[in-house]
């Protein structure tokens, strides 16, 4: 059963007690607000710090990985740019070797010499100049005659033509 609650007997005006008692704790209330306003002032520059150097201590952290990645990245990038160096380096010496058959066989077509021929030419040609010295030397000088001067020629009279 509900049952009604009496008012108290008066005039309706607050009680002395009561208004005291709440402008306590307002005022209680509003110190407590300046208290945590005086708090928050002071401890605002101690967390701005403490949130300074975690910044700073974030950053070296993200720094030190981006270096690292960035080192590893030059490092794969010189790889492969030795690995494309050294295929082209194959790939011209497929060229070049290409390239100088070809002119060998036009050169031949063309019946210029090899420079393995002209070399064993060379070598030939030297064979036979040393042996026709090993000859020469076998063979016994000759002594040179003097040749008599020829006698002088008799000029003959100019012709007439009439």
């Amino acid at each position: 059963m509900v049952t009604k609650k009496q008012k108290p007997a008066g005039d309706g005006k607050a009680s002395p007690h009561l208004s005291g008692t709440v402008k306590d704790s307002a005022n209680q209330i509003w110190l407590a607000g300046l208290g945590a306003f005086s708090k928050a002032q002071e401890e605002g520059g101690k967390v701005f710090d403490t949130l300074v150097k975690e910044g700073m201590a974030i950053q070296r952290k993200t720094q030190a990985a981006a270096e690292e990645k960035i080192s590893e990245a030059t490092n794969r990038m010189a790889s492969m740019a030795t690995d494309i160096s050294s295929k082209a380096s194959g790939q011209w010496d497929k060229l070049e070797n290409i390239f100088e058959e070809r002119v060998s066989k036009a050169l031949k077509k063309l019946g210029v010499p090899s420079a393995k021929e002209i070399e064993a030419l060379m070598e030939r040609m030297e064979d036979l100049n040393r042996s026709v010295a090993k000859l020469h030397a076998r063979s016994a000088p000759v002594p040179r005659k003097t040749a008599a001067k020829p006698a002088a020629k008799k000029r003959s009279a100019p012709r007439k033509t009439t």
